[in-house]
C-alpha cells in the first residue's frame, strides 16, 4: 500500500500553493490527486486476497513531480495530447506554430503544458475534487483563452471518474487526457508483459519513423495490434512489425468501436496473478496504448526503480494531429460550443470460481 503523506505536497511552486486531495469509498479505495499538472498521484485498490496495493507509477513528494515529471506521470496533458506534426496547424486559413518538445512535433501540450501548471481548486469532498485551469492566448502556440476544468470522483463501485469540460473565446483546437502508467499487481513490481488486455477497436493509426501519424487507418486484424480479444500485452510486443520498431513496443492511437461521445467500455485489462480487473469507459475516439518503451532507472515511489515495460497507459483522446488530417475527428472547438467528455476507471476482482 503506498498512501503518500499530504505533507509532503504541502509547498509552494511559482508562488501558488501545491495539495494533495485523498479520496476514499467504503470498499477501501484511496485515490490521491495533487493540483500541480491535476496529477493523479495514487490509485490503491484491493487485489483477491484483499491486500490494498498502488497501481499507479508516480512519485513521493510534489517536488519530485516537479523536478523529474518529464514523462507525464498521473498528470492531464493539453491543451492538445499526444502529437502535432512538426507543431503546425492551419485554422481559418490562419497558420500557427506551436512549441516543438519531441523531435520534431509538439507533443502533450508542449515544454510548459497543463501537466506543469498548478490548477485551481474549485471544490472538494470525501469523493470528488475539481480543479480549473485558464490558458491564455497564445499559450505555447495556441489561439485563444481556454478555460478547462476536471473533476475526479470515486463511487462505491471502485470507480474513478474524470470529467472534462473546456471553453474558448475564439475558435481553438482542445484534447484532454489523463496519462496515468498502470502495472496492476502493484507499481514497481516488474513486467507488464503478463497483463491480458482487450481494446474495442478494429482499427489503429500508424505512425512515421518521426513518431506523427501517417494518416492512414490500418485494420488490427493479423498484426500485433489485434486486442479484439483478451491478449496478454508481452505475447508479441517483440514481433517483427515496422510499428512496433518505431516506437520499441506499442505507442499507437486505437480506433475505438464504440458510438463517439458515447460513454461505452473501450478496454479491459487484467492482471492474472492479483486478480485485479480494470475496465476503462469514455466517451472519446480514440486510445493510445503506450508500453511505457522508453523508461530507463527511473526512480519512483517507496525507492522503486521503473524500467521499461513496467506500466502502460490508455489515454482516452482525440486522435493525434486530427487537425492536419480532415479525415480523423475534428478537435475544434469553438466560443460557441463546450468541450466535454467523460473517462471512467473501473477497478474489480476477476472471478475465479
Amino acid at each position: 500500500m503506498s498512501i503518500i503523506s499530504e505533507v509532503a505536497f504541502n509547498t509552494v511552486h511559482n508562488n501558488q500553493k501545491v495539495q494533495l486531495f485523498t479520496l476514499k469509498n467504503k470498499n477501501g479505495m484511496i485515490v490521491q490527486i495533487t493540483n500541480y499538472g491535476a496529477i493523479i498521484v495514487s490509485i490503491n485498490v484491493k487485489d483477491k486476497e484483499g491486500k490494498l496495493t498502488d497501481v499507479v507509477q508516480g512519485y513521493n513528494t510534489a517536488q519530485e513531480y516537479i523536478d523529474n515529471n518529464k514523462l507525464y506521470q498521473g498528470a492531464i496533458c493539453g491543451r492538445y495530447a499526444n502529437r502535432i506534426k512538426k507543431g503546425k496547424f492551419t485554422l481559418n486559413r490562419k497558420k500557427y506554430s506551436l512549441t516543438v518538445n519531441d523531435g520534431s512535433n509538439h507533443l502533450h501540450g508542449g515544454l510548459i503544458g497543463f501537466d506543469k501548471k498548478i490548477w485551481d481548486v474549485k471544490e472538494t469532498s470525501a469523493s470528488k475534487v475539481t480543479f480549473q485551469y485558464t490558458s491564455p492566448d497564445g499559450d505555447e502556440g495556441y489561439p485563444g483563452t481556454v478555460t478547462v476544468t476536471v473533476t475526479y470522483s470515486i463511487n462505491e463501485n471502485n470507480e474513478l471518474r474524470l470529467d472534462y469540460s473546456g471553453t474558448t473565446d475564439q475558435e481553438t483546437i482542445l484534447s484532454l487526457v489523463n496519462h496515468s502508467y498502470f502495472n496492476l499487481a502493484g507499481e514497481g513490481s516488474g513486467t507488464i508483459n503478463n497483463h491480458q488486455l482487450q481494446i474495442e477497436a478494429d482499427f489503429y493509426t500508424p505512425l512515421t519513423k518521426n513518431h506523427e501519424p501517417t494518416g492512414e487507418i490500418l485494420a488490427v486484424k493479423n498484426t500485433p495490434f489485434d486486442f479484439t480479444s483478451l491478449t496478454c500485452i508481452g505475447d508479441r510486443i517483440d514481433s517483427d512489425h515496422d510499428q512496433l520498431a518505431i516506437a520499441n513496443g506499442y505507442d499507437h492511437n486505437f480506433v475505438l468501436r464504440h458510438g463517439i461521445y458515447r460513454l461505452e467500455l473501450v478496454a479491459t485489462v487484467i492482471e492474472p496473478e492479483s486478480g485485479r480487473k480494470m475496465e476503462v469507459f469514455t466517451t472519446m475516439p480514440g486510445s493510445q496504448l503506450y508500453t511505457a518503451n522508453w523508461i530507463k532507472n527511473e526512480k519512483g515511489k517507496e525507492d522503486h526503480i521503473y524500467q521499461e515495460r513496467e506500466s502502460f497507459c490508455l489515454e482516452t483522446q482525440n486522435f493525434p494531429d486530427a487537425i492536419n488530417q480532415s479525415h480523423f475527428p475534428s478537435p475544434v472547438l469553438t466560443p460557441r460550443s463546450v468541450y466535454k467528455h467523460s473517462t471512467i476507471y473501473k477497478f474489480s476482482i476477476i472471478d475465479t470460481k
